[in-house]
Order: C-alpha cells, then structure tokens, then sequence
C-alpha cells in the first residue's frame, strides 16, 4: 500500500510512526528542513522536502500512485489546496486535517468534498469530544466507547489503599462472577503490561477494564470506586477546545472559564451565557484559592501553550481538584504526567492521529482498530475465518501471544466478556487487545 503525508509535524511524524510498522510504502511531504530530518532520521520513509500543495512535489512523491493521501499541515487551506491537487493527480483516497469546524457545515460555501477530500478530521472537535467523555465519568483517566456504545474501556488509576492491592486477576474475576469484566492492560511505571490471571497488582497501577456498559456502576462498586458526578467545572483557555467544552456543558453544570485575554474573556461571556467568565491567570495560586479549588469537580486546562496547561493541572491538583485534565500537543511529556499520577491527558493531534489510524485498518483488513499513545496496546476487530485455529478450541488452549488478550466476542449482536473457556466461531467479532508486534500471529490464529 502507497501511502503519501502532506506534513509531517507531530500529527505527521506520529501516523509514519504507526503506519511504518507495517508494509507500507510511506513518502512524507514537509517544507521544514529540521522535521524532514527528524523523519530521515527515525522513520522508514521517502522524504520529500519542498511545499506538499506544489504540484511538482505532488508528482515527485508519486501521488499518482497513491492508495491513500493525507494532507495533515497546520494550515487549512494548504490542506485543501494539496487535496485538491492530490485528487487530481490520480490518489484514489484524501484524508484532510481541518482546523476550522466550519467547513464541515452544510451551510458552508467550501466543501471540503469539491477539493476531493474523503474524509475530514477536526483535531479540536475530537479533543473536546473526548474531554466531555472524561468529565462524566470523573474517577476515569480514559473513557473510550465501543460497539456503539454498548461497551466502554475504562481507565483507573487503583489508589494505593485500594482493596485489589496485592490480589491477582483471577481472584478479583473470581470474586466478582455476577459481573463480567476483563483487565486487558495496565500501566506500570511507564511500562505496559498485557495482564493474564496470575498478574499482582500494586499501588498506583493504571488498569483498563472492560465492561458492558450497563454494568458500569456495579464494575466501580466491586472496585470501591465513587462515581460522583462532576457539576462544578472551572476550564482553563478560552480557545476553541475550551470554548467548545464549556458551549456543550454549560447547560447541565456549573461552568467556570478562566482567561487571562480581557478581549477574549469579553467575546466568550457575550456568546456563552450560562458560563461564568473570569479574566485571570489560571496558574495564579492566589486567584487558584480564591475561586476554592478544592471544590473544583473538574480543572481542565485547555490553553494553546502545553506548559502553561502542565502547570496549572499540577496546582489544580496539588490544591485539592478532584479531576485534572490536561492537554498536550506533544507526546514527549506524557511519561512524566502518568508517573505523577495528576489525572488524564488529552491529546488533539494523538486523538488526530488514531482516527487516522483506525481508518487506514479499516480499509486494510475489513477490520477496526485503535492505537493509544497512553498504552502501548491496540485494539483491533478480527472475525475468525472457517477453520482457523481459534475456532478449534477453548481460548485458554490456544497459543495466543503473551502479550495479548481477547476482551470481548459479539456474537450476532449479544456481547461476552471473553473467559479462557470462550470458544471463538467463525460467526463471531472479537475485540482483541494486543501489543502491536503481536498483531500479524493474532491474525494468522484468525485465518487472516
């Protein structure tokens, strides 16, 4: 598969980064001489250097040729300029990044389907969408849906008092067997482990469950977790991931928006009635006390600058908030933020990037699947094929990697919490948690 990146700054960089794992035929794009090094450098990849909507460097990158084409640079119409042209040339699929929301209205006089795009991504929408996601289910340091809904994948940071301390997977499961869950990964001092029945957890462990949805509240009771509600919000940056966050909840809770731009802080509380707007320095310890933080719910910090954001999460916290959420642009900080154990990350570009991703295997196998920069585990979507192994016996019986772990079967639409007495039929979808050098021996057990 021929792959051409319009761009490679962090969005870029981290899409080659993934996809060149497989094999791909990557060429990335860039006028920027220090990223068109740093790809040479760490990536398996052609590099193109030179302006990506030039139809010179179009042709040079062989577009013509190319099964997929993202136009990815943090300029809009750029991006729509080089999807254009990409079209054109002969790519058979455009994936654009845009950065304003508004072109993807249907009163919009620019529709990104005339430049040829297949599909746009709006790096801001996907950040917020994932905050709200955070912000109803507070004790979470990561909420991801899947089969519409219907399943979620919860991440919790298990306190170091907690009761499972010291207990293995198996005798947690065991004492809990009115309610079906699995534990597909946990975090460890920065390491990921894939956890099978003999894993101990310790204190300040990050563990991911999986459970049907509607039996969440019985998974955090087993678990000794409060589900408080967050009502009292204070955000942190009147950008658009702010700005938007407080526009979807200002309805339903108690929001607070902190902005240090008096302009700006005056244009939001004009459009955003039901928020309260206060021009401040978010970071600022004294202003931080005086808006009792400590009866904060939930401190998103959302401004444009990561470490301003770092920062005033790491205060928020210190203060008493009881949920940090924090945005980064970068992934060079998320080690150190999991190590202090502050709250959850969000990441615009890395929400981008799995979009991206999940598209891309999609189309590749007929099947799903995400990639995490918290976890070094993707999740992917496999049907057994007639005869393949894992249809010929029990799971606990087949060879399935180490590092790997079935977590639910969908069964003609009634789903399973996968147990090693599972067995997989050739009628059943699997989500299976893997790392990804695992994934090519997962699929030939799949028959794939």
């Amino acid at each position: 598969m021929r792959i051409v990146i319009i761009g490679v700054g962090e969005v870029g960089f981290h899409v080659a980064k993934a996809l060149s794992q497989e094999d791909f035929d990557i060429t990335v794009i860039d006028n920027d001489p220090e990223k068109c090094r740093r790809a040479s450098e760490h990536l398996d990849v052609i590099v193109v250097q030179g302006n990506g909507a030039s139809p010179k460097n179009l042709v040079e990158a062989n577009v013509d040729k190319a099964d997929y084409v993202f136009a990815l640079t943090r300029i809009d119409e750029v991006n729509l300029i080089a999807s254009q042209q990409a079209r054109q040339l002969g790519a058979n699929k455009v994936i654009a990044r845009l950065r304003n929301q508004q072109y993807s209205d249907t009163s919009s006089i620019i529709k990104p389907e005339k430049f040829g795009i297949d599909l746009v991504i709006h790096p801001e929408k996907e950040a917020c969408s994932e905050i709200v996601r955070l912000v109803e289910h507070s004790y979470a340091t990561q909420v991801m849906d899947f089969e519409g809904g219907r399943l979620k994948m919860i991440g919790i940071q298990i306190p170091y008092n907690n009761h499972i301390i010291g207990r293995s997977v198996k005798e947690i499961c065991d004492d809990s067997k009115e309610v079906k869950f699995g534990i597909v990964s946990v975090i460890r001092r920065n390491k990921t482990i894939v956890p099978w029945g003999d894993f101990i957890f310790e204190p300040n462990d990050r563990a991911y469950f999986l459970i049907k949805t509607k039996n969440l509240d019985e998974l955090l009771n087993i678990l000794s977790i409060n589900n408080h509600k967050s009502n009292r919000i204070m955000i942190f940056g009147g950008e658009k991931i702010g700005y938007s966050v407080a526009e979807i909840l200002q309805k339903e809770k108690s929001i607070r928006l902190i902005d240090n731009r008096r302009r700006r802080s005056e244009q939001i509380a004009a459009n955003l009635s039901d928020t309260m707007v206060i021009n401040a320095d978010g970071t600022d310890l004294e202003f931080l006390k005086s808006e009792n933080i400590q009866e904060v719910e939930s401190f998103i910090a959302v401004t444009k600058d990561e470490k301003i954001n770092i920062l005033g999460g790491i205060l928020a916290h210190q203060l008493g908030a009881k949920q940090t959420i924090i945005h980064i642009n970068t992934t060079e900080y998320l080690p150190l933020l999991q190590e202090l154990g502050i709250g959850s990350v969000v990441s615009k570009n890395m929400a981008t990037v799995n979009k991206i991703i999940r598209k891309i295997y999609s189309d590749k196998t007929e099947t799903d699947l995400i990639a995490f920069e918290e976890m070094d585990v993707d999740v992917i979507e496999l049907q057994a094929q007639v005869g393949s192994k894992v249809t010929q016996k029990s799971l606990e019986e087949i060879d399935f990697p180490s590092d790997s772990i079935v977590g639910v079967i969908n069964h003609h639409g009634n789903l399973s919490i996968a147990r090693g007495n599972s067995i997989i039929t050739e009628e059943d979808t699997v989500l299976v948690f893997s790392k990804t050098k695992a994934i090519p021996k997962i699929r030939s057990l799949f028959g794939l």
